[in-house]
């Protein structure tokens, strides 16, 4: 299981960056439509990929694991909050609330409890 946790820890990792560094300009769209100020937006990007560092950096030191995936988890319903919130189509819903499976998941792991 923990082979799996790691690959997970490595999937949200990959795919935090992805969204907050290379598609930005859609992170900007969003958080606009979400009526949300750039300072929130900052705060929240650079919270996800100090999170996703931590998430990798995991890998070797599994004690940073746990709090960094409960948080992500967090900041992953807070997504599907504002996604509700502006009722947008579930196709604008599944990535985050994959990557909050996955953080659950990783925390479970990492709590032993599967």
């Amino acid at each position: 299981m923990e082979n799996i946790a790691i690959a997970a820890q490595l999937i949200v990792a990959v795919s935090i960056i992805i969204v907050w560094v290379f598609r930005f300009d859609n992170i900007v769209k969003e958080f606009k439509q979400y009526e949300l100020s750039d300072q929130m937006r900052t705060i929240v990007g650079a919270t996800k990929i100090i999170l996703a560092t931590l998430l990798v950096v995991g890998i070797w030191h599994k004690e940073l694991v746990l709090i960094p995936a409960l948080i992500m988890a967090f900041l992953m319903i807070s997504a599907q909050y504002f996604h509700f919130k502006v009722n947008n189509p579930w196709q604008k819903r599944i990535p985050s609330l994959f990557l909050l499976a996955l953080c659950l998941f990783i925390a479970a792991v990492s709590l032993n409890m599967i």
